[in-house]
């Protein structure tokens, strides 16, 4: 997912830092017995502050714009960067601390070359802390909603699996056709119905999770298509081009794949002479499904809530879109497969 930085609380308490860190100084400092310019030197330390916060700031925007904000490069690349621009920021202001105290001073000053890299390097260190606490409150704000709203996105698509096999005219058409089948041959009513079985018992009670294995979808999907099957004959055709390595090692959100067959179903014409071809392959990173286009002439009321929930749900799993062409001949929708380190929930 692609997180913002927190700009503004970055800002606030960079300068928190600078006003509390200034304030104390000049109270130590006043109080030291010191001939030194007090005010001089409280403005040079809370500036090296917010030159170093900023400067923090800045980095992290530039690496933002390459990197996820959580990934582990973001965070190594801002650490070298950080620590490297707060030592030369301390750096450049050793001429401005020697010239407030009318003391002259040497680049090869070996303590003095020291004592400003080791405060550059003390600042750093707080700074980053700080704003490191304000990156993972943030996180963990946007991570908590992210995780909300996918949870209601995934309860509403097993609402719906289950709403749409409940349904007066799924439960008539398969109690229908399982009559039809035990008169004419019983055998084929027998697996009709485990079929049946295995399809509503999936619906719920699995895929309790937000994610399933490509393999359990598949089976999902074959129960579903083998009851169509037995329904429609030989007008339907189901086509799985999948190795053994995506259907176990690579993931889906739940109950994907059956609501894009109902929906080529229910959009279709297709006879056992002009058949619908279902097609499940892969295309590099990509499970591409994919029928031939037959659209019933009649129009077919449809609120697309399926392919737009689909959709929803995928973007709040991994960040990507889900994709959808549609052209003369065909119609196809592209997911991107989810590795187990994809998936933020």
């Amino acid at each position: 997912m692609n997180d913002k930085l927190p700009l503004a609380r970055l800002s606030r308490l960079t300068w928190l830092q600078a006003i509390i860190i200034g304030f104390i100084f000049y109270l130590v400092a006043s109080h030291s017995g010191e001939t030194i310019p007090v005010i001089q030197y409280t403005v040079l330390t809370m500036s090296g502050i917010l030159l170093v916060g900023y400067a923090d700031i800045s980095l992290m925007i530039a690496l933002s714009l390459r990197f996820s904000i959580r990934s582990r490069k973001f965070s190594v690349y801002r650490r070298l960067l950080t620590y490297a621009a707060s030592v030369l920021i301390y750096l450049l202001l050793r001429p401005a601390f020697s010239y407030v105290t009318a003391t002259p001073w040497s680049f090869w000053d070996a303590g003095t070359f020291l004592a400003f890299v080791g405060s550059g390097i003390v600042i750093n260190t707080l700074i980053t802390l700080l704003h490191d606490s304000v990156l993972l409150y943030e996180h963990k704000l946007y991570s908590e909603l992210e995780l909300s709203r996918l949870q209601a996105s995934n309860a509403e698509a097993r609402n719906l699996v289950l709403k749409q096999q409940i349904q007066p005219h799924f439960l008539f058409n398969s109690l229908n056709t399982l009559k039809a089948l035990y008169n004419k041959d019983a055998k084929i009513g027998d697996d009709y119905i485990v079929h049946m079985a295995n399809f509503l018992r999936a619906s719920i009670f699995h895929h309790a999770s937000n994610i399933a294995t490509v393999e359990e979808e598949i089976r999902l999907l074959t129960d579903y298509l083998e009851m169509q099957k037995i329904r429609f004959g030989a007008a339907m055709y189901c086509t799985i081009e999948l190795s053994e390595g995506t259907l176990k090692n690579l993931n889906l959100p739940s109950f994907s794949l059956q609501p894009l067959l109902e929906n080529a179903i229910k959009h279709n014409n297709f006879t056992q002479e002009s058949p619908l071809f279902f097609r499940i392959s892969q295309q590099g990173e990509w499970l591409v499904i994919s029928n031939n286009l037959q659209k019933k002439k009649t129009n077919v009321t449809s609120t697309n809530y399926g392919l737009a929930n689909l959709s929803e749900r995928y973007r709040l799993l991994s960040g990507d879109e889900i994709r959808i062409k549609e052209d003369y001949n065909s119609f196809s929708v592209s997911i991107k497969l989810l590795k187990d380190e994809d998936n933020n929930h």
